[in-house]
């Protein structure tokens, strides 16, 4: 294959592991730079500390150019070396890639505060995401104190199929890019997709015509969530959605549809007024409402 730089965009795959693999054969491509990115993706939460063994063991690279990609990246700044463990974690430098994204979503700080107190309000969190592929990535999170075992962060990912945040996302596509979204969660992992699809394009249909959608521990069996869509940012593309999480044993019967949910798609509004209409594309409204929780 040759690409060219008119060559039509493809939809984002999941991981660093997955575009290194299906482009082997395009000429254009940096395929060192990638081994180097699929070796800093694999530093995650509970694997903060990996050595070159368990480096090449995960990522499928053979281990000496493993050493020197680690080596390189800790020269840089990406990494850094652990001589006692003999072990690599991410380097500050890090952070420095994600705050020029952070920074351009302005609407974040703004949106906090009010952000904040329907958290306490509630006693939860409450989490703007961004869509990344199959993934949902947390820009913005407020909490109260004890919101049990899922304390969202900056940074970490969440699947789209079994989450309403994701759900409420994939609401915002435009019509093609929902389409490629269903076809990579489906090529990713054809036994999730099974699984989750029809509670997936429930939720879609419930965040058009309720404003919000509902998720019954299907990602975390003890927190219960409800999320509404943000927008689809015409320029830069990317899709936005906002989440409330509860620990299950704190509902009321009905509260989470019928009080969270509407409070969760009025925040979403204030947010959207924000940002202003000129960077919105408009969502596009169900056919029918659905009843089906999602």
């Amino acid at each position: 294959m040759t690409p060219t730089n008119s060559a039509k965009p493809r939809h984002p795959l999941s991981s660093a592991a997955a575009v290194l693999a299906e482009s082997i054969d395009d000429a254009a491509f940096a395929t060192t730079l990638a081994k180097g990115l699929v070796v800093l993706e694999a530093f995650k939460a509970g694997s903060t500390l990996l050595g070159n063994m368990e480096l090449s063991t995960l990522t499928g690279i053979p281990r000496p150019t493993v050493a020197r990609l680690t080596h390189t990246l800790a020269e840089l700044g990406y990494l850094r070396y652990d001589a006692g463990r003999a072990k690599y974690r991410v380097g500050a430098r890090a952070l420095r890639i994600a705050h020029p994204l952070l920074a351009g979503l302005q609407f974040r700080q703004v949106a906090r505060p009010m952000m904040q107190e329907l958290a306490l309000s509630v006693r939860g969190t409450v989490s703007i995401g961004l869509l990344d592929a199959t993934a949902m990535i947390y820009v913005e999170t407020a909490r109260s104190g004890d919101v049990g075992p899922h304390a969202p962060d900056i940074g970490m990912p969440i699947p789209v199929v079994m989450t309403a945040m994701g759900r409420a996302a994939a609401a915002t596509l435009p019509p093609a890019e929902a389409d490629r979204l269903e076809r990579n969660i489906a090529a990713e992992d054809a036994e999730l997709w099974s699984a989750f699809r029809d509670k997936y394009r429930a939720g879609i249909a419930q965040s058009r015509s309720r404003g919000f959608c509902t998720c019954w521990g299907e990602y975390m069996a003890s927190i219960h969530a409800v999320a509404a869509p943000l927008f689809h940012a015409s320029e830069s593309r990317q899709s936005f959605s906002i989440n409330c999480g509860i620990p299950a044993f704190r509902l009321q019967p009905g509260q989470l549809e019928g009080e969270i949910g509407p409070r969760i798609a009025a925040l979403a509004d204030s947010i959207r007024a924000i940002v202003g209409p000129a960077e919105l594309t408009p969502l596009r409204k169900a056919k029918k409402t659905t009843s089906a929780r999602a």
